[in-house]
């Protein structure tokens, strides 16, 4: 069952009530960063080093086609009983790109990341602030709660 978005918000810490919409919650961009190099996925986990972006004067990102990490401007909880999924706004894909995400776990708290890909040739421009993806929660039949790594990731 998916949960309706003024549920789904009391687990959302937003700043908008029009991030509320009737099946979830609006995420905003916090940070958008640039990959500054490689990453490796084998017996050990390596991350890459990343770039903050700077905004140009109108608080807009000018983003040329590629791949970036952005972290949204929400901190998220999620309730033990769901799970969260995340899909991007269709003004986002209008402008030729899109935002990739995992599943958010039960008990998972933090400000998550998505992979933002501009496949646009002539790149795009997003104000820091602009929602570009929707988290809805679906209930979940087991209780679990997240005990990785990024528990609590972007909140400090």
């Amino acid at each position: 069952m998916i949960w309706p978005g003024d549920k789904t918000s009391m687990y959302v810490f937003i700043s908008n009530k029009q991030q509320i919409q009737p099946n979830g919650v609006d995420l905003t961009i916090g940070e958008i960063y640039r990959f500054k190099s490689e990453g490796s996925l084998g017996k050990t986990k390596i991350l890459p080093e990343y770039e903050k972006l700077d905004t140009d004067e109108n608080d807009y990102f000018v983003l040329r086609p590629g791949a970036y990490l952005v972290r949204y401007r929400e901190k998220v909880k999620i309730p033990t009983n769901a799970i969260g999924l995340v899909f991007p706004r269709s003004s986002l894909q209008r402008m030729g790109a899109t935002i990739y995400t995992s599943v958010w776990d039960s008990g998972y708290e933090g400000r998550g990341v998505g992979l933002l890909v501009v496949f646009n040739p002539h790149g795009i421009r997003i104000k820091k602030g602009a929602r570009i993806c929707q988290i809805i929660f679906l209930t979940a039949e087991s209780f679990g709660e997240y005990k990785g790594e990024y528990k609590y990731e972007g909140t400090r």
